[in-house]
């Protein structure tokens, strides 16, 4: 395995799972520990003689289902030459295209690829920023025929576990509220929580856009007038943990996601650093997530044996 790329600093402590607590890369091995952390999921079926074109679409990388629907409705999209509707099924000897440009592997039974990257602060996740600020798509490989999604956001000041894949319903699967995938954050607060706001934290707390709760709060301990706190949500609402400390009069000087469903950030992938998913970790991730999953290949392929990657962060450009 190549040595990770040092980006000047040194690993957040708040970065370690715990011994068997949770799952990172090096826990793929043991599949029946990837279920339980997973609640709520609704097993799809396996077949893939055809599909409907949106989730072909999506699954080929090029966005979520619901915009390959307005893709399909403003005319873009054609199948063997004839303008497509909406729950067109397509298979893999059709040809579609999007605005003349033909799709590769529309139907496809390769798999998606999977990133897990270590944001640090000051970076958006957005391709277009007004204000010029960089952006974590900078970071990534570039790919061909396909684009990253990126699964949930951290906001700018915010760091930690960011997943980016090339498939539109795996991003889907792990990001819609209906399948509750727990959230994990390091939580770095002004001041102590008393027994009174944990207990709010828990029992649920109104904000502007409805109720939210944490399904665990737990002290870390700290020094000085800081102390740091694990805080397990189901949900991925805009600024919720932050939000949700400012109605308790308490302000977040830190916060950083280090679990996102079966995944946890790896304690050696270090700010800036991106780390590829093999093969045998993705169609585990999959399996976790209720999701078929192609069968290997013939001869092996990217990851066969089951290894990941990592790559070292590309420059802004």
């Amino acid at each position: 395995m190549p040595k990770p790329y040092s980006s000047g600093g040194k690993p957040e402590k708040f970065a370690r799972t715990g011994p068997g607590e949770y799952l990172g890369p090096s826990h793929f091995n043991n599949a029946a520990r990837i279920a339980p952390v997973m609640t709520n999921i609704r097993p799809t079926s396996a077949s893939t003689s055809t599909v409907k074109l949106q989730k072909a679409l999506a699954q080929a990388g090029l966005g979520s289902r619901r915009e390959m629907e307005q893709w399909i409705s403003a005319g873009r999209v054609t199948v063997n030459g004839v303008k497509a509707r909406l729950g067109a099924r397509v298979g893999a000897s059709d040809e579609v295209k999007v605005d003349g440009r033909l799709v590769r592997a529309a139907v496809s039974s390769r798999l998606p690829r999977v990133l897990l990257y270590h944001k640090p602060e000051g970076e958006i996740v957005s391709r277009d920023d007004p204000a010029g600020r960089p952006s974590v798509f900078d970071k990534l490989p570039q790919l061909r025929g396909a684009k990253w999604l990126a699964v949930g956001r951290l906001d700018f000041n915010s760091c930690g576990l960011l997943v980016f894949t090339t498939s539109g319903e795996l991003a889907n699967r792990m990001m819609h509220p209906s399948h509750e995938l727990e959230r994990e954050y390091a939580v770095r607060v002004l001041g102590t929580l008393t027994e009174g706001q944990t207990a709010r934290l828990l029992s649920g707390i109104q904000l502007d856009d409805g109720v939210a709760r944490c399904d665990s709060v737990v002290p870390e301990g700290g020094e000085g007038a800081n102390r740091w706190y694990r805080l397990v949500l189901k949900e991925g609402r805009n600024r919720i943990v932050r939000r949700l400390f400012e109605a308790l009069g308490l302000r977040v000087s830190r916060l950083m996601r280090i679990r996102f469903g079966p995944l946890a950030l790896p304690p050696r992938l270090r700010r800036g650093q991106v780390l590829e998913l093999g093969s045998a970790e993705t169609r585990q991730l999959l399996t976790a997530l209720g999701m078929p999953a192609p069968a290997p290949p013939r001869g092996g392929a990217r990851g066969s044996a089951g290894t990941h990657r990592r790559h070292r962060a590309y420059r802004a450009r």
